[in-house]
């Protein structure tokens, strides 16, 4: 019998939580569609208010403003960034290459116009003349 009590107990913990994840999963879909609405209010206040004073548009509607919202969401997308993978990309150790040698390299880049005024244009042009020679 104790068996029969223990697994009863069980049944009923896990349909309690069950029920209550299924409120909260209803409670949130409420609030959600509660927020999306009142956003709409709020874009059809800012817009009313503002767009025909500066820019001689038409006052929209509540169901329009919803819609000027939902189409900007799309055009523009939902703000959603990386979300949870960055995350997990952020737990893996990084590599990091030292930029000393590469900076030793540019360092001599200081004297490249004065080598070019005094030799560079000479070189470049004998260059030239021996490509132009070796493709006759």
């Amino acid at each position: 019998m104790d068996y029969k009590e223990k697994f009863k107990k069980q049944v009923e913990n896990k349909t309690a939580e069950y029920v209550t994840k299924g409120f909260k999963i209803f409670f949130f879909i409420l609030l959600g569609i509660g927020i999306a609405l009142l956003v709409g209010y709020f874009v059809m206040r800012l817009w009313n208010w503002l767009m025909p004073e500066l820019f001689d548009l038409p006052m929209v509607s509540y169901w329009q403003a919803l819609g000027v919202l939902i189409l900007a969401k799309i055009i523009f997308g939902f703000g959603g960034g990386d979300g949870p993978r960055r995350a997990k990309k952020s737990k893996k150790p990084t590599r990091r290459v030292s930029c000393n040698p590469l900076r030793n390299e540019f360092s001599d880049w200081k004297y490249y116009d004065e080598f070019w005024k005094e030799e560079g244009e000479e070189a470049y042009k004998n260059y030239v003349e021996r490509l132009k020679e070796e493709n006759l």
